[in-house]
């Protein structure tokens, strides 16, 4: 690493969302030696380190000073253990959140910066197709918010809110809204296993189907429920498949998932949003079962 290049961005914790954000920076221009990362599993970081070219550290110390910019990309019950060796650094610095559930109150509290973005990508971000719902304290400005887009620019689309809460709802639609995609995508492959077809079959019709219809979603200024309607023909095979659906409520049921999910988020905020203790305060009590 060229010692005469100090580090622009520090991403502390180096798992996949990191990772992903991090490429997309190197792959858009970024000198590797403007980016740090801390990661304390050893594999990881030497696999970061090899990967991306950058300063890979396994814990937080005098490099983070100056950095302008913090991501953080850890666990959120593992934040607050996380914060406390960086918070002499980084008062200065611009704080972007890529965890769940931890408030801004709690990243203000941890870092001493008022300047914090909250962001909730999901994992299509891995390849770019993603889409981050973000938010921002009051003392961000329109420069913080264009660092925070860069950061997350390559990821896919970005959505600015203006409640923090309302995160939560970005959390059930599109955080955990993958998992909702492939549960359907494996039931499909199910069905085509029972009607006679492979798996390989049934996955490549199961995904061409998805991608194509969401494609024309994107494409067409019509509703999905109009969309829908002109598949579907009163008495044909469409028909049949949606009133099955609709004779078991699935639609509802899922409305109602997506109702708990929410509520799991604030829960999670509940549970680790909190402001941690300070540096000299006793240690965290061991996590509940």
């Amino acid at each position: 690493m060229n010692s005469g290049i100090r580090p622009e961005i520090a991403f502390v914790g180096g798992g996949n969302m990191a990772s992903a954000l991090a490429g997309g920076l190197l792959k858009g221009g970024r000198v590797p030696a403007t980016v740090l990362m801390i990661e304390p599993d050893d594999r990881q970081r030497a696999r970061i380190a090899l990967q991306f070219g950058v300063l890979a550290l396994p814990a937080a110390d005098e490099h983070l000073a100056g950095v302008p910019l913090v991501v953080w990309a850890v666990k959120p019950q593992a934040f607050a253990a996380a914060a406390r060796p960086c918070a002499p650094f980084i008062a200065d610095a611009l704080q972007l959140s890529v965890m769940a559930g931890i408030r801004t109150g709690a990243l203000v509290a941890a870092t001493g910066s008022a300047r914090v973005v909250r962001a909730m990508p999901n994992t299509p971000a891995l390849v770019g197709l993603g889409i981050t719902g973000l938010f921002a304290t009051p003392e961000v400005n329109a420069a913080d918010r264009a660092a925070a887009e860069g950061v997350l620019g390559a990821s896919g689309e970005l959505m600015w809110l203006a409640r923090e809460s309302d995160l939560d709802a970005v959390t059930a639609l599109s955080g955990s809204g993958p998992a909702y995609v492939y549960y359907f995508i494996e039931a499909m492959i199910q069905a085509a296993g029972e009607m006679g077809l492979s798996v390989e079959q049934g996955r490549r019709l199961a995904l061409a189907t998805f991608a194509g219809a969401t494609a024309l979603a994107r494409q067409s200024s019509d509703s999905p429920a109009v969309l829908r309607e002109r598949v579907t023909s009163k008495g044909g095979t469409t028909y049949a498949a949606l009133m099955s659906l609709d004779n078991d409520a699935v639609k509802a049921a899922f409305v109602r998932a997506l109702h708990a999910a929410r509520e799991r988020a604030r829960t999670l905020g509940d549970e680790f949003g909190a402001a941690p203790q300070p540096a000299n305060a006793a240690p965290d009590p061991a996590p509940r079962p």
